[in-house]
């Protein structure tokens, strides 16, 4: 199946939304959230999320459905698209508010940004595992292999670009796990 590596992605996006849960009831209870949960985070929606995992799909899966007859310009596409978009946006006034509560301790805005992000990436993350993957699979059945070496291939260069690698990423949502569960 050439989605495979897209949902193992989705599978580390999905531990990271769950921490952010935990970290806005903390907020919620006036619990104080170190640079060492937030900082980790804004990395992971800023570069793992919105450039390896958006670029696989935009570099290499969204292409190969386009050559199998379906539009960019409309449909799975093209919606998409703009939530990725929107997600990229999301995260950089994250970014901003962890910012400001971290100088400042005013929670009230990085609250709404993370409430926001959870909102957004947890529907988009649905519609992508029961929509357009499953479309995919059926569009790709006979290209699987080779969108699959594609899309790893996009996510090895994204990943050198940052200077970093998958097992960065893997550790980095697991020591997420552990912190965020000391707090409570």
């Amino acid at each position: 199946m050439s989605t495979v590596s897209l949902r193992k992605d989705h599978d580390l996006i999905e531990k990271v939304i769950k921490s952010m849960e935990v970290t806005l009831q903390l907020l919620k209870n006036g619990k104080t959230i170190p640079e060492s949960i937030l900082l980790p985070v804004i990395d992971f929606s800023k570069n793992f999320t919105n450039v390896c995992h958006h670029g696989k799909e935009e570099e290499s899966l969204f292409p190969a459905l386009e050559r199998a007859g379906m539009p960019r310009n409309m449909g799975p596409i093209a919606v998409m698209l703009m939530e990725h978009q929107m997600t990229r946006q999301i995260a950089e006034k994250m970014e901003k508010s962890a910012k400001e509560y971290l100088e400042t301790g005013s929670s009230v805005k990085i609250m709404s940004d993370i409430r926001e992000y959870i909102e957004h990436v947890s529907a988009h993350l649905w519609k992508e595992n029961n929509r357009l993957f499953l479309m995919a699979e059926m569009r790709l059945q006979g290209n699987s292999d080779q969108v699959s070496n594609s899309i790893n291939e996009v996510e090895k260069l994204k990943l050198e670009k940052l200077g970093k690698n998958r097992t960065d990423y893997e550790h980095l949502v697991n020591q997420l796990e552990t912190d965020v569960s000391k707090i409570i």
